[in-house]
């Protein structure tokens, strides 16, 4: 990959705080996930959000699993939706206020594009 096939990083609400605080593995893996995407390349275990134009990679460590949501949608930038640690005990199923939330910053993100592209 080319170095100015680079794609702009933003980090939406509070994802790259709640980044920082988890642990160091999971930070780096989540962490090296979206720096792949910022080159169009994809992580081995980034998984499409079914209904959704977003990302999720799961990070399994010490019995807890965090997750990192990230969108590709705009040619030109990758927009970091929401970084969390999954507490429901129902299965792998991301709880409805992620869901909610996701989908409210990927709202955000797209307004922000439209936004930054205007003359």
């Amino acid at each position: 990959m080319k170095p100015e096939s680079k794609k702009i990083l933003f980090w939406m609400g509070d994802s790259r705080r709640r980044l920082g605080e988890f642990p160091e593995e999971v930070r780096g893996e989540i962490g090296y996930a979206i720096f792949l995407a910022e080159f169009g390349g994809a992580h081995p275990s980034a998984k499409r959000m079914q209904g959704y134009n977003a990302v999720e990679i799961v990070s399994d460590y010490d019995g807890d699993t965090f997750r990192g949501v990230y969108t590709t949608k705009f040619q030109d930038s990758v927009y970091v939706l929401h970084c969390f640690q999954k507490r429901s005990k129902r299965g792998s199923q991301t709880p409805h206020a992620d869901i909610d939330l996701i989908k409210k910053r990927l709202r955000d993100a797209e307004q922000h594009h439209k936004a930054s592209r205007k003359p």
